[in-house]
């Protein structure tokens, strides 16, 4: 039995988060770096925009579902034009923003798979 599409999105999910989570951390680690270009992912709504979703047969009658797995996460240059004098472009104020913005949805999205597991769990009962 596979498991539900909310919990393999979740999961996916899960794992942008922690691709991006060390992006930042490269990011910060190369700040004085000459001539480093920040990067970032590309978000995760472009990604989910860009993957087909497809059914999930239960029954031999029923139509079989095509692929649902969502492309891989593309590392971008941030779009930011300020750059220091050594070429730098990576501000620490914001990878601190973005590590904040990914922990927020880390948490969110660990909440939202341990609130399914129980409502499955709910059921089974």
């Amino acid at each position: 039995m596979s498991q539900p599409y909310v919990l393999q999105l979740a999961a996916q999910r899960t794992h942008w988060l922690s691709a991006r989570d060390q992006l930042i951390a490269t990011n910060v680690a190369n700040a004085n770096t000459p001539n480093f270009k920040a990067t970032d992912l590309q978000p995760f709504s472009a990604i989910l925009n860009s993957s087909e979703i497809s059914m999930i047969s239960t029954n031999p009658a029923h139509l079989t579902p095509g692929a649902d797995d969502l492309s891989d996460a593309r590392a971008v240059e941030n779009d930011s034009s300020e750059s220091t004098l050594s070429g730098n472009t990576v501000h620490v104020e914001d990878e601190m923003m973005k590590l904040s913005e990914v922990n927020r949805d880390y948490a969110l999205t660990t909440n939202i798979k341990r609130v399914i597991h129980q409502m499955m769990m709910a059921v089974l009962k």
